[in-house]
């Protein structure tokens, strides 16, 4: 996807040049950089975004991301920045101030740290203008439908449908395939509108993920690709996915492995995937939802919406973007989320089956042992498993995790694999002090109050 990067001063050309090129593998087509009297901001593109963005900068206006409800918009108007972030935050952003209280901001935190290490994450459905953070959204829950669940499932085979085609822009595209519900139901759905449909999944031989990606990729009919790894090229590859991820969180660095070896492999043939991640969230895909009342369930469900932003559709923007891919991730689009989120939650786990809703939409696109098929996560199917773990615990001896894993901004490291990834993120990185930009998963995360701060504070005060 594309990179943006910015600072509200005028005459910062160089700073702002010297800002994308840390970020050039999110886009190296096209580049532009404008200059007002309020300040100066520069944009990266790959080439299946030139026309639009062409478009956009004559207009004074610059849009990164795939557009549809997924993007970072800036806009100069009657001399004043605007700058507006997605509702869900599929499209990343960052903010700091410099050391002459300058407001700056990037798409990606290696961007800002040559700057300053004070950075804070822009989160989604939130503006910036006139220096001031206000929230234009907040996702919620929405009143139920009164309809009976086939009729929900035919009405949400027709908006993904919808959404799939939308984002259609070449006779090629791409889609990871797991061989999972999600990631099969939008390879599915694209299939009858593209001359050919490039599939790509990944994993150690023999894993999982390999066999029933194969099944759909033979039903759909697209033409299929594999990467097969093994443990030494997860080591070899380690250090570049956690430059890219930005990240040492144990469960996104695992994820991501199989994820970037992917991207590359698509990135050889086509210019965007489609991503099937948001499912499991939206429909209530992982296992210890089972156990949360029924009355419950959808407010669980939009907390772990709330926190793709900085995990797993992290994972997705950077893996993608390492290779100026642009992935679009149809089940987080603003019309999916909130048709979503006013599914009664008994049609999304019935009868202990999870995502029984979408199962029930997909009926008759998909093969029987692909819609029946338990939710797996990526890093299981994908056959990794303990590989990582069980080398960082030969590698990190006990003493060592002892004295290593309380970080200077006050977290703990929770095992040795999350050890060993921080020590590489060290390499790249520096031992930084701040770290409230960066996201963790719901089982480790810290605690994020500062993020939780009341709206319409001086951006200054925000940060």
């Amino acid at each position: 996807m594309a990179g943006i990067a910015g600072i509200l001063k005028p005459g910062k050309k160089e700073l702002i040049e010297k800002m994308l090129e840390t970020m050039s593998h999110r886009g190296n087509y096209g580049k532009e950089i404008i200059e007002t009297n309020e300040a100066t901001v520069g944009m990266i593109w790959s080439k299946q975004e030139n026309e639009q963005t062409q478009t956009l900068i004559n207009q004074n206006i610059f849009r990164a991301g795939p557009g549809h409800g997924h993007q970072i918009k800036v806009t100069f108007e009657n001399g004043n920045l605007q700058i507006e972030r997605g509702r869900v935050g599929v499209v990343p952003l960052y903010l700091a101030l410099n050391d002459d209280n300058e407001i700056i901001f990037a798409s990606e935190v290696k961007a800002l740290l040559p700057v300053t290490e004070q950075i804070l994450e822009f989160l989604p459905g939130q503006i910036i203008s006139n220096n001031e953070i206000k929230p234009y959204f907040e996702l919620s829950k929405g009143e139920p439908f009164n309809t009976g669940p086939l009729q929900i499932a035919e009405e949400l085979r027709t908006l993904l449908r919808k959404t799939v085609t939308r984002r259609i822009n070449s006779d090629h595209f791409g889609a990871w395939l797991s061989g999972g519900l999600d990631s099969s139901s939008v390879a599915a759905l694209a299939r009858p509108y593209v001359n050919k449909l490039h599939t790509f999944a990944g994993g150690l031989k023999d894993a999982p993920d390999l066999e029933y990606a194969r099944e759909v990729a033979e039903f759909i009919g697209s033409e299929h690709h594999e990467v097969i790894v093994d443990r030494d090229m997860m080591l070899k590859i380690l250090p570049d996915v956690i430059y890219y991820l930005e990240s040492f969180d144990s469960l996104l660095v695992r994820s991501s492995i199989i994820n970037l070896c992917v991207a590359y492999e698509a990135s050889e043939y086509v210019s965007d995937v489609f991503s099937g991640e948001g499912g499991d969230e939206l429909f209530a895909g992982y296992e210890y939802l089972k156990n949360i009342p029924v009355q419950y369930l959808n407010i669980e469900l939009v907390d772990i919406i709330k926190r793709l932003h900085n995990t797993a559709l992290q994972r997705v923007d950077r893996t993608a973007s390492a290779f100026g891919l642009t992935a679009h991730v149809v089940f987080v689009d603003p019309e999916v989320v909130d048709f979503a989120l006013r599914i009664p939650a008994e049609y999304k786990i019935s009868g202990g089956i999870e995502k029984w809703i979408l199962r029930k939409a997909m009926e008759g696109l998909l093969p029987e042992s692909v819609l029946s098929r338990p939710k797996a996560k990526f890093w299981e199917g994908a056959g990794v498993k303990s590989i990582l773990s069980e080398y960082a615990e030969k590698k990190i001896s006990d003493r060592d995790f002892r004295n290593e894993r309380n970080l200077r901004n006050g977290w703990t490291i929770n095992s040795k694999e999350e050890l060993f990834y921080y020590r590489i993120f060290s390499e790249h990185f520096g031992e930084l002090s701040n770290l409230d930009w960066m996201g963790r998963s719901k089982a480790s995360a810290p605690d994020r109050a500062q993020h939780e701060k009341s709206t319409f504070l001086p951006l200054n005060c925000y940060i």
